[in-house]
């Protein structure tokens, strides 16, 4: 075998292959993106990239994934082959403390990050994108809509001195737009794509065996199926009645998806009732349509978590649509006759039959199966354990009311029990599919098909790595299983098509690359706002940095934006607004304490429709804005979108900081001030006085008493007083309230 050599590569740790340097020398000439199956070493491109830029260019490197188990791959894989000091590669995720990551970013050459913690950094001024000369951006067919990486990637194209753009991939989906979107996010100039049949890859792909086994659904289950089936038609007669001339019968779950996206908008442009209804419909049908394909795909002890799951939402403060289900005697006699069976899927007993015959032929082998749902995933370990398998689960980390997800150091430490051997079953979700490092497995089963092209390919890709492996789809005969695999066969090959087309596009464009219109100048500083930390979930910091604005991120006990001494700001959603008002207390306490601490509040309403979205009234809604202004005297703005909130804010804080000239200072609730801030912030409550003059007039004074007694003169002495304000001091203190006017 030869190997890689390189000033900055660990001799004798990464293989030579031909198709591997191409791809990293034509990265290394613009803006690129490499579309490379799964296990054919898209990170060995990414180092060699990194390498290079090391080697030529004075900067840092940054390297992006998803996932905190794919960034401690890629630091611990950085950490193996680069000829660089450990301790100049560190990996930063949420679990970071963000008071230790502005330390370990200066510190650091390379940095292997989740992409939400730069961003937030970014925003808050932690770490800065003009010292980096490269960013990788791995699994780039993320950089869609408001994902982290396409903020990051702006930043960097704009800031950056030297800067040079790396997404990899292995399936960027066969959605033209959705590809062109990803192109146009990471300032892409250069597609190569490299697939498993091109001569010069060929020769380091292992066969592997692709089997499409169908099973037949059990008369229970096809019972069973038809009741829900009753249950379904009920609902496209209801949706129907209501006479929007609307098929849904034919509709895909993203089509219905899209469709209750439009009515929903309808419903609060006209606020009609039958918009409300028809909404509600959607949901029940959606509701019902998932039931049955748990029959077809997933077997009965899917189904009956999901009911019940169903049930506790319906009983609770669930929705509109669970409740009125079980309030349908079609739909409760078919939930039932459901929760009566006990008998799994016929996907299981071949499932094992397939991994038996498999340990036949190699007493060694590693297997995975790839299961959509929890619920399953956890069926299939405990039949694989009862049947003398030695499973390991693998799902992501998110928690629901009856299922705790995964830590990351539980999904590390069960990759690296698979990798040894300890595990030879490893049932996964969806999350194992990205990415991760899984060397050496010989059998791949899809307990179900998938419509995702993006998916499948990430699935083939787990097998076939080192040696010949083998690829299993089960498909339940005459269901969406059936269907969902061809739609993803048809999908990849346009995904491909669609590439190559792509990339001859780009190859033909002429003229120079792209240009950086945005000019960053050193002494160029916006207006300064404080940002509370529970407001980063919304995009407003990302678009006022973008505005211009210097950010700072803190944990404001009073207010979500302030904007200077005396403006703090509160902002709610529109269904924010519409909750609080149905809990009073809350909202009004939040508006009194801003109050209190500001003197000129101001309440920001967000959305549209606020008296088309709830059954609310509108003598609700009106009489507590009306409360708001009147009686607390605090201007309500209303917003239409997070753009227009951001438009508003800078410039409030542009008139505040730039044209009047004042700080902006943090005020805390007065409920929880000291005796020290109380004596501050009764002075800055004088006509013309904020926070900063009443912090000079008590230090020369020591005491309110002082100060009223003191003469316009000695006012006057105070840093920042000049004669119109000390005469408005002197007279607050000195003009008789019976005859004020």
């Amino acid at each position: 075998m030869e190997f890689i050599s390189h000033p900055l590569i660990k001799p004798k740790t990464v293989e030579r292959r031909g198709y591997q340097l191409s791809l990293a020398a034509s990265a290394l000439l613009s803006n690129t993106l490499i579309v490379l199956p799964t296990g054919l070493g898209k990170t060995v491109v990414a180092l060699l990239v990194i390498a290079s830029r090391l080697l030529n260019e004075n900067g840092r490197i940054l390297f992006l994934a998803p996932t905190k188990p794919l960034v401690e791959q890629h630091a611990e894989f950085l950490k193996k082959t680069l000829a660089v000091p450990e301790d100049e590669i560190t990996s930063i995720s949420g679990e970071t403390g963000p008071d230790r990551r502005p330390e370990m970013y200066e510190r650091a050459r390379i940095i292997v990050s989740t992409p939400q913690v730069i961003e937030n950094d970014i925003i808050s001024g932690k770490i800065d994108m003009r010292d980096f000369v490269l960013v990788i951006f791995d699994e780039a067919h993320r950089a869609v809509g408001n994902y982290s990486y396409v903020f990051i990637a702006r930043e960097f194209n704009e800031r950056s001195k030297s800067p040079l753009i790396l997404g990899i991939t292995a399936s960027p989906g066969s959605d033209p737009e959705r590809i062109r979107e990803v192109i146009g996010n990471l300032y892409i100039e250069n597609l190569e794509i490299k697939t498993e049949y091109d001569p010069d890859v060929k020769p380091y792909v292992s066969a592997k065996e692709i089997e499409w086994i169908k099973v037949s659904i059990p008369p229970e289950l096809e019972h069973i199926k038809k009741e829900f089936e009753r249950a379904l038609e009920l609902r496209y007669r209801k949706f129907e009645r209501l006479g929007l001339e609307i098929d849904v019968r034919n509709l895909s779950k993203k089509e219905l998806l899209a469709l209750q996206e439009a009515l929903q908008s309808q419903a609060g442009e006209s606020g009609e009732h039958v918009y409300f209804e028809a909404l509600s419909v959607i949901a029940e049908i959606m509701k019902v349509q998932h039931a049955i394909e748990l029959i077809e795909t997933q077997g009965v002890q899917a189904l009956k978590k999901y009911l019940k799951r169903l049930f506790r939402e319906a009983k609770g403060r669930g929705s509109r649509a669970s409740k009125s289900l079980f309030e349908d005697p079609v739909f409760r006699e078919s939930m039932i006759k459901a929760l009566k069976i006990d008998i799994d899927h016929p996907k299981v007993g071949k499932l094992i039959e397939i991994l038996r015959d498999q340990l036949k032929r190699n007493g060694d082998s590693r297997m995975i199966v790839f299961a959509n749902f929890r619920d399953t995933a956890d069926r299939l370990v405990e039949v694989l354990a009862e049947n003398g398998f030695r499973v390991g689960k693998f799902i992501g980390q998110a928690s629901r009311e009856d299922d705790r997800g995964m830590s990351q150091k539980q999904q590390i430490e069960t990759l690296e029990r698979f990798r040894k051997g300890e595990i030879n079953v490893l049932v996964s979700t969806s999350v194992g599919e990205e990415g991760l490092d899984i060397p050496a497995t010989d059998l791949v089963v899809f307990y179900e098909a998938v419509p995702s092209e993006i998916r499948t390919i990430q699935r083939k890709g787990r097998t076939g790595r080192g040696r010949e492996g083998r690829i299993v789809v089960l498909i339940t005969k005459g269901t969406r299983d059936e269907s969902y695999y061809w739609a993803s066969v048809r999908k990849e090959k346009m995904m491909y098509d669609m590439l190559y087309r792509l990339r001859d596009e780009i190859r033909r464009r002429s003229g120079p690359t792209l240009e950086k219109f945005i000019e960053i100048e050193d002494d160029i500083a916006g207006p300064q706002i404080y940002i509370d930390t529970r407001e980063m979930r919304s995009g407003i910091a990302k678009k006022l940095r973008e505005r211009g604005a210097r950010i700072e991120i803190a944990n404001l006990e009073v207010a979500d934006y302030v904007l200077s001494e005396r403006v703090g700001v509160e902002r709610k959603t529109v269904d924010d607004f519409l909750d609080s008002i149905i809990s009073s207390e809350r909202l009004f306490s939040q508006i009194l304490n801003l109050k209190r601490s500001y003197q000129r509040p101001v309440l920001i309403i967000e959305g549209e429709n606020i008296y088309g979205k709830r059954r609310m009234s509108p003598h609700a809604i009106r009489g507590a804005i009306a409360s708001i202004a009147v009686d607390f005297g605090m201007p309500v703005i209303f917003t239409r979108n997070e753009d227009e909130t951001a438009d508003f804010l800078l410039a409030i804080a542009r008139r505040e900081q730039e044209i009047k000239g004042r700080e902006v200072v943090l005020h805390a609730d007065k409920t929880k001030r000291d005796v020290r801030e109380e004596l501050e912030y009764v002075v800055s409550a004088i006509p013309d006085v904020g926070p900063v003059i009443a912090r000079n007039l008590l230090k020369k004074f020591g005491t309110v008493r002082s100060i009223a007694n003191a003469s316009t003169g000695d006012l006057m002495s105070v840093p920042k007083v000049g004669k119109k304000t000390a005469e408005r001091i002197w007279k607050f203190f000195n003009t008789d309230y019976n005859q004020a006017k």
